[in-house]
């Protein structure tokens, strides 16, 4: 019985989706995922927020894949001069090598992913599927890289030393430094990659399901 609802099941997908329309409907969805992915240029990637009871309006960073600004004009300054107290570095974007290389991930990345479409060979598109999880998972290791050094290299002449003290900002969540909450949460820009992702996904897995299929 089982069996048999299995094989109508199977039947009603090859009538809802032909063989053809299936390929064509892979071919367009990793397409968009690549195209997508230029979206990550215009919203920041992750966001750092900073609220302490002499600044109840908030300070905040946001990180783009090209540059460092403040939530608002002025932010970033005054968030290198706060931190200048208790010895944290100044945050230079223009010094931060990750924001002049990632630009050219994410066109790499487009332009591949829509010769890849265009093949249209499941194989390419699962490679280039896995190639851009294992550099997202290595640029978000990175930040927190980032992070540690930040929060923890503090200079020792500086005004303000609390002996065991680190400053390194969450990865992800909030966490509580003196007496600023500091929130990291993922930007929209992150979650225009994650949209890419899923739709090459997607793509991947109708030509696997194809194939198995025939």
């Amino acid at each position: 019985m089982r069996e048999v609802l299995l094989s109508c099941l199977l039947i009603n997908v090859r009538e809802e989706i032909p063989g053809e329309e299936m390929k064509n409907l892979s071919k367009w969805l990793m397409i968009i995922a690549a195209v997508i992915l230029w979206g990550a240029f215009l919203f920041p990637i992750w966001n750092i927020d900073l609220r302490a009871p002499q600044y109840p309006e908030g300070l905040g960073l946001r990180i783009w894949v090209n540059q460092i600004t403040g939530q608002k004009e002025g932010d970033l300054n005054l968030i290198n001069n706060l931190n200048h107290y208790i010895g944290m570095k100044t945050i230079h974007p223009e010094s931060i090598p990750e924001l002049k290389v990632m630009p050219y991930i994410i066109v790499i990345f487009s332009v591949l992913g829509i010769a890849f479409g265009l093949f249209n060979r499941k194989w390419l598109k699962a490679f280039w599927l896995v190639l851009l999880l294992l550099v997202l998972s290595y640029g978000l290791y990175d930040y927190y890289l980032w992070g540690y050094d930040y929060g923890h290299n503090l200079n020792p002449k500086a005004p303000i030393k609390i002996p065991g003290m680190t400053y390194q900002p969450p990865l992800l969540g909030t966490k509580q430094l003196l007496n600023m909450n500091a929130k990291s949460v993922p930007g929209i820009g992150t979650y225009i990659i994650t949209f890419s992702i899923l739709l090459a996904a997607t793509s991947t897995y109708l030509d696997f399901k194809k194939e198995k299929k025939n």
